[in-house]
């Protein structure tokens, strides 16, 4: 994660505007964020040496300079979550030369066996780029009419951002999109597969992804509703609440659907009879 600390920082700036932070608006500013000197100010650090921190000159900054960045820059705790992970990577490396996260692609027998005994909800597993590696029948069931299963290897955040048929599947398509970056930004962890395959976003879809890249986001939303239009039986409206397994960096997405009207879509879909699953509030 080379200069990563620096462009969060920058990032972080550019995103803050004068007055959230009581500064006065007034004269010609050729971005909208804080100026370098505003931010030095505010946390009673030298221009200099942030400067050297944005660009990746200095990667070593002591916890109170972090915390008065933090503090200063306004973040929230995902952002200062995220701070501190940037920060202790770079300690890491010293530590651990050459130990670097690498993509895992492989499926221990015992979450097979849990997907397998989720046999009424659409359930799948992913790795830390999107990989979908596993899921059970009911997933299938759903996701295969969608395309989100037409490749050999189905990457959920590639379909989302360079599969035409995304959109017109998610009505919220944008808060998805976000989503999808923000937990690519939060787990790539310096590994030099993710920033690959997150170049190979940028080279295929543009703006839609790089923007939103760009603005390095890192909040998460681990359960939740979305909607979806379903090629054969329209609207669902689906809960889903995301498991982190221990040491794989691997999610399990559990979904179920919130109302009446998506319980009985869902069983046409699975061919079950009506009224066999039970619906959610949400």
């Amino acid at each position: 994660m080379d200069g990563e600390l620096g462009a969060f920082l920058r990032s972080r700036r550019e995103a803050l505007r004068p007055e959230q932070v009581g500064l006065p608006t007034n004269g010609r500013r050729r971005t909208p964020g804080l100026r370098r000197a505003e931010l030095a100010t505010l946390a009673q650090v030298s221009v200099e040496y942030l400067t050297r921190l944005e660009q990746g000159r200095d990667t070593r900054p002591s916890p109170g300079i972090l915390a008065a960045l933090a503090e200063a820059l306004r973040l929230d705790d995902a952002d200062r979550r995220h701070l501190q992970q940037l920060a202790s990577v770079d300690h890491r490396r010293q530590l651990c030369a050459g130990g670097r996260p690498t993509v895992s692609r492989t499926v221990r027998p015992q979450v097979r066996t849990l997907l397998e005994a989720l046999r009424d909800r659409p359930a799948y597993l992913i790795n830390r780029i999107g990989d979908v590696l596993a899921w059970n029948g009911p997933f299938d069931r759903l996701a295969r009419p969608l395309g989100l299963l037409d490749d050999e290897r189905p990457n959920l955040v590639w379909f989302v951002f360079a599969d035409e048929r995304a959109p017109e599947h998610f009505p919220d398509w944008a808060d998805l999109a976000d989503q999808q970056v923000a937990d690519l930004h939060r787990l790539r962890g310096g590994d030099p597969a993710a920033d690959a395959f997150a170049q190979r976003l940028d080279r295929t879809v543009g703006e839609p992804f790089q923007s939103r890249w760009q603005r390095r986001p890192v909040a998460v939303q681990p359960s939740g509703v979305r909607w979806l239009r379903h090629p054969e039986v329209g609207p669902l409206r689906l809960s889903y609440e995301t498991l982190e397994l221990a040491d794989d960096q691997q999610r399990l997405v559990v979904q179920q659907p919130t109302d009446a009207e998506s319980t009985a879509a869902l069983d046409r879909l699975l061919g079950r009879r009506p009224g066999s699953l039970r619906s959610v509030a949400g």
